[in-house]
């Protein structure tokens, strides 16, 4: 039986193949997709969520509206670099129709306590983006930390630096106490961070085989990760790809066996120098319960198979 599966996303390029790996795999039962900040503004990545969505042939997936900012923020500015990155509009300024949608009524945290409560163990989230949304769940409903079956993010590095800096990667920076609250809780968290998603890497020749399917989500795939590729030309030209940061966590949510990881309690931290850095928290050093893993290897030949092999199906099948 495929599990229940909730996404929480700052709807940008990378979030959207996410959609579409989630989309394409058997294990994996996309619920719902909660929305979040960073790439783009909240909103911008709702219209995203519910367009993608829509083109991919699947308006089944409800959006549920998070929190539009961090925890010890006002409001939220999306950085230069993010538009540089994902495009104004965060899916590679490709245009694709609005969705006829909207958004759910329902808070994208009351959604989530009630999604665990309801189906528990059988549950997991994937947060791609800052973890505002978890961190205020946890805060409202404490039991669902143990109540989940887990929690699978993108964010985060431990044997690599930052994109953001020397220490801090980007979703993590964007609320640092956010994701120190997560990574404290004692939630069953693995942490898919740079140290793995760096090592994935997609060019323009596996984009190319989107584009020939020959259907409008396949286009889209093609013309949106394009974007992404360019960009990552200048931002990182010796990587030769773009890094598929957010359709790994998905990937691993699906099947764990495809990373190595390291069983270790962490924390986050949230005072310069080191604002954001993600490293092993030493006064849980020593406990014998490990609550987190953090990808240290990636079997990248059979995720780029898989990658290749269930977004190809979901651009064909596409109506």
């Amino acid at each position: 039986m495929a599990k229940k599966l909730i996404l929480d996303l700052d709807t940008g390029v990378d979030d959207a193949l996410a959609i579409a790996y989630a989309l394409g795999s058997p294990e994996l039962d996309l619920m719902a997709i909660t929305g979040t900040f960073g790439n783009v503004l909240l909103e911008q990545g709702i219209r995203n969520s519910l367009a993608v969505t829509d083109v991919l042939g699947h308006p089944e997936v409800k959006v549920f509206p998070g929190i539009s900012h961090a925890r010890t923020a006002s409001e939220f500015e999306v950085l230069e670099i993010s538009h540089f990155i994902h495009g104004l509009n965060g899916i590679g300024d490709v245009d694709i129709p609005s969705s006829t949608r909207s958004a759910e009524k329902k808070s994208a945290v009351d959604f989530l306590i009630e999604a665990v409560e309801t189906y528990g163990k059988e549950l997991i989230y994937v947060p791609t983006g800052p973890l505002t949304n978890l961190a205020a769940a946890i805060e409202k409903a404490p039991d669902i930390t143990k109540q989940i079956g887990k929690v699978v993010l993108m964010g985060g590095a431990l044997t690599v630096g930052g994109n953001v800096n020397a220490c801090a990667e980007a979703n993590i920076s964007q609320d640092p106490e956010a994701a120190d609250l997560v990574f404290r809780s004692g939630i069953p968290a693995t942490m898919i961070g740079l140290d793995v998603t760096l090592q994935t890497l997609l060019t323009y020749k596996e984009t190319q085989q989107w584009r020939a399917v020959g259907t409008p989500a396949g286009e889209f795939l093609a013309d949106m990760t394009d974007y992404y590729i360019k960009a990552y030309e200048t931002t990182a030209p010796h990587l030769g790809g773009c890094g598929l940061h957010d359709p790994l966590a998905v990937a691993v949510a699906a099947d764990s066996s495809l990373v190595e990881t390291l069983p270790i309690n962490m924390k986050v931290d949230c005072s310069e120098p080191t604002r954001g850095r993600t490293i092993g928290d030493v006064e849980r050093l020593n406990d014998p319960q490990k609550t987190m893993e953090v990808a240290v290897a990636v079997d990248v030949p059979r995720f780029l198979d898989e990658f290749m092999t269930r977004i190809g199906s979901v651009a064909r099948s596409a109506k």
